[in-house]
């Protein structure tokens, strides 16, 4: 079983930064594929951002891409998340989200491709 718990949510103004971390517990994290979703009330929680395990490889959703960061390091068992320029449209609930079995695609797009799910932080940008 593998327990992740987001961080670093919170309320910004857009054009500003956040961000999010990710941390796991056990001792396999560096064997994950990890990913980050969100999920604005009423709608399917979508795909953000995946990286593989060593995180060499990275996939963003293009409504994020050139804005966001996804990141991890393996010896603090941490995955994060940088977003800059925000917008009021990347307001949402934002969860992270580990791949067992499939380590270095990273190209982890669908939710059924995930194992293990956080609680979720709100991320809230105002005009």
């Amino acid at each position: 079983q593998v327990v992740l718990v987001e961080s670093g949510g919170g309320l910004v103004q857009a054009g500003d930064s956040l961000r999010l971390s990710c941390v796991a517990s056990g001792r396999s994290f560096s064997n994950y594929g990890m990913g980050w979703f969100r999920q604005v009330p009423g709608k399917e929680r979508e795909f953000v951002s995946s990286m593989s395990a060593t995180g060499g490889n990275t996939y963003y959703s293009d409504s994020v891409k050139g804005r966001f960061t996804a990141s991890r390091d393996n010896a603090k068992n941490t995955a994060y998340l940088e977003m800059n320029n925000l917008k009021v449209t990347d307001t949402a609930v934002y969860y992270c989200a580990a791949v067992v079995g499939d380590s270095y695609s990273g190209s982890y797009y669908y939710e059924n491709q995930y194992h293990y799910w956080g609680q979720g932080t709100q991320v809230t940008v105002s005009s």
